[in-house]
């Protein structure tokens, strides 16, 4: 699962079931995707990974063209994992759209010194338009949506499954807030 690190990152152990126990890193930068046919949302992770903000929207009418403004973001950001969102079908299966992500996916890893992870991305933009609908007017939702905004905001729905997966699998202790309590 990539979750080696230095001892001096680690703060949990990794206990996926079947697995063996290993130590998971937290600290680092993980970028995240939200591959579309012309746009391509993009977050990024707070240096802690709690948290995941979206980041921009990258336009591109080729593979080729989002693979470069990927790997730019990537060393621009200094990031250490890429995960990208997989539409797989509702009922789990790889349908067309996850193949072609495959396909991006493949083509990233290729050409980046960082683990590219697959991620579910099922119910992403309609969380996406969950978070528009509760924070902006009608006007600036058409206008996020027509400008790509929501695709970002996507990834950033996709990073923080992927980040509270991570934490919640090695047991840390640590939430978005800080420690969280111990339970006696």
């Amino acid at each position: 699962c990539g979750c080696h690190a230095p001892a001096s990152r680690v703060l949990g152990v990794c206990g996926r079931p079947g697995g063996i126990a290993h130590r998971v890193v937290f600290g680092m930068r993980i970028l995240a995707l939200d591959v579309g046919q012309r746009r391509t949302g993009v977050a990024i992770s707070d240096p802690t990974e709690t948290i995941a903000r979206p980041l921009e929207t990258v336009h591109h009418r080729k593979k080729a063209e989002m693979i470069k403004a990927v790997a730019a973001l990537v060393r621009e950001h200094g990031v250490e994992r890429l995960v990208v969102g997989r539409p797989l079908s509702l009922d789990g299966t790889v349908g067309p759209q996850a193949q072609r992500v495959d396909s991006y996916a493949d083509a990233l890893k290729e050409v980046l010194d960082v683990p590219v992870v697959a991620w579910d991305e099922r119910y992403s933009t309609a969380r996406a338009d969950e978070v528009l609908l509760q924070t902006r007017s009608e006007k600036a939702r058409r206008r996020a949506r027509a400008d790509g905004e929501r695709d970002a905001i996507a990834a950033a729905v996709i990073l923080q499954s992927y980040l509270d997966a991570r934490h919640e699998a090695a047991g840390s202790s640590f939430g978005p807030n800080g420690p969280k309590p111990r339970s006696s």
